[in-house]
């Protein structure tokens, strides 16, 4: 693992299709690998429109294979001529019926790791989804990149407590967290939740938001993205609230063990005091 790992994120406003979107984060990766990024993540279902405002069913239509699919190997191709690695969000079908709100973890040499899957889903005027994905089952992994051991939790996750620790205890130091979050009472939450789970847990989290208004539904997308240290600390300042932006900030990982020698949180669990925790 790199003593500094130059991590990069992008907040995007919709184009109105999959190719020009797509075409559109090639871009910033290619830009993050320019700066010297060895890792990019993308915003949530970042290949589509947040379609969960509505509840119709021409939106399966935006779901695709993992990872065979063409996004996915699109991006493969990405992460070998960027030799970065690559977080990306899509929309997974793997069997009719069974779809699921999905990250792939690409590692650095076009090798795909493995997925993460939205463990949490809402359903609540503009976040109707619960339609269209059934939750997570495969667990909290942890992937050993080129940079580091990366995790993923994506959006409404963030509200709940467990997998962060999950991830942290799998050995997680960096944990993406792409979201379509819109203006309302989340706005103060999206401040305040990512930096709170990074010092709870010790490690760096990346967090991602869309930006702008789309065509589905009327929520407003603020952007705001950041990164945060195992502090509770910006690292750098957050994206605008309103335009697209790709963000490349440089993690010194040596803090987490800094970190957890003088807060040690995970010295002082008391795991034989939870069993409480996990009945209904």
């Amino acid at each position: 693992m790199p003593d500094v790992v130059r991590a990069a994120l992008v907040q995007a406003t919709w184009t109105g299709d999959t190719e020009s979107m797509i075409e559109k984060h090639e871009k910033h990766a290619r830009e993050a690998a320019r700066q010297g990024a060895g890792i990019i993540g993308f915003q949530e279902v970042f290949n589509a429109p947040y379609f969960c405002q509505v509840q119709d069913p021409e939106h399966y239509r935006w779901a695709e294979p993992v990872p065979d699919g063409p996004t996915v190997l699109r991006m493969r191709e990405l992460a070998r001529e960027t030799g970065m690695v690559l977080v990306v969000p899509v929309f997974e079908v793997e069997q009719s019926g069974f779809y699921y709100n999905t990250a792939v973890v690409i590692d650095a040499d076009g090798t795909v790791l493995g997925s993460y899957r939205k463990h949490h889903i809402p359903q609540l005027k503009g976040f109707w989804e619960k339609y269209y994905f059934k939750p997570g089952n495969l667990g909290w992994p942890v992937f050993d990149t080129a940079v580091g051991r990366v995790g993923v939790y994506i959006c409404y996750d963030r509200h709940f407590p467990e997998g962060w620790r999950a991830l942290g205890l799998a050995g997680a130091q960096l944990v993406y967290n792409p979201s379509a979050t819109s203006r309302g009472l989340s706005s103060y939450l999206w401040q305040l939740e990512q930096p709170a789970a990074a010092v709870a847990n010790e490690y760096f989290i990346a967090a991602i938001n869309r930006v702008g208004t789309e065509e589905y539904g009327d929520n407003d997308f603020y952007g705001t993205s950041y990164f945060v240290d195992p502090r509770g600390q910006l690292v750098g300042d957050a994206a605008s609230d309103k335009q697209e932006e790709l963000l490349v900030r440089d993690l010194e990982m040596s803090m987490i063990d800094e970190v957890r020698q003088q807060w040690a949180f995970y010295r002082d669990r008391r795991p034989d005091a939870y069993d409480g925790l996990v009945r209904p």
